[in-house]
């Protein structure tokens, strides 16, 4: 099976002061097309920071990350803006929701940027999904949070995307609306037979992937198949 995502030797650091605080070492791995992938590690370990960078919203000191055939070093930042539009979805744990909007026209919106016809449709077929035909006129400051993460779902995946990055999906999320979302998470990436790259702390969920990567302290323990 084809890779869609290479990692080999990223190192990323940041200025301090006087200091330079070395943030991750050494990351290589690959995620085939279609599979489930956990990002997992304490607190500071490097996992959003890695997450910016495989999905070219930050670049690295050193080492390439190659999306969906396309090595993001080489790509301006024009360039790799277009290959995410065009190939990414986003899920973030604040939900990242325009509050002027609402929820159809935030589901809708990465569609009509695009000038794509029937986007309200599409969008609100998402919406169906996801459990919210009936709350779509509403805007973000209505809906409860795990409402407001149902909307974020839709929108991620209005563009059909190659690869989904979720960020703690569930972070905000008490444990049942969280469970809840990590259904739907799974059900409609099975449906679109979307990659899907999840950074979280929770080892349950982690380990319904394919796939467990640790982090510690900005290195790789670990990597390894998940026991489905």
């Amino acid at each position: 099976m084809a890779n869609i995502l290479n990692v080999h030797q990223l190192k990323k650091t940041y200025s301090s002061g006087s200091k330079s605080i070395t943030v991750l070492e050494d990351i290589s791995f690959d995620i085939d097309k279609g599979d489930t992938f956990a990002i997992v590690g304490p607190s500071g370990s490097g996992k959003t920071t890695l997450l910016g960078l495989c999905a070219g919203l930050d670049q690295s000191d050193s080492g390439t990350v190659t999306l969906c055939g396309r090595e993001l070093s080489a790509l301006n930042e024009d360039e790799r803006a277009l290959l995410r539009n065009k190939e990414v979805g986003f899920i973030f744990q604040d939900f990242q929701l325009l509050s002027t909007l609402t929820a159809l026209e935030n589901v809708s919106v990465p569609l009509e940027l695009q000038g794509v016809k029937n986007a309200r449709t599409s969008a609100l077929s998402l919406l169906e999904k996801v459990g919210l035909a009936d709350r779509q006129h509403h805007y973000p400051s209505q809906l409860s949070g795990g409402e407001q993460q149902r909307v974020a779902l839709a929108r991620a995946f209005i563009n059909n995307p190659s690869i989904l990055f979720a960020d703690e999906p569930t972070g905000n999320l008490d444990e049942e609306t969280g469970e809840k979302v990590v259904e739907l998470l799974f059900e409609l990436n099975k449906e679109a037979g979307t990659t899907l790259v999840i950074v979280t702390h929770d080892l349950d969920l982690a380990k319904r992937t394919q796939h467990i990567l640790r982090l510690k302290g900005g290195r790789i323990i670990e990597n390894q198949s998940a026991v489905v």
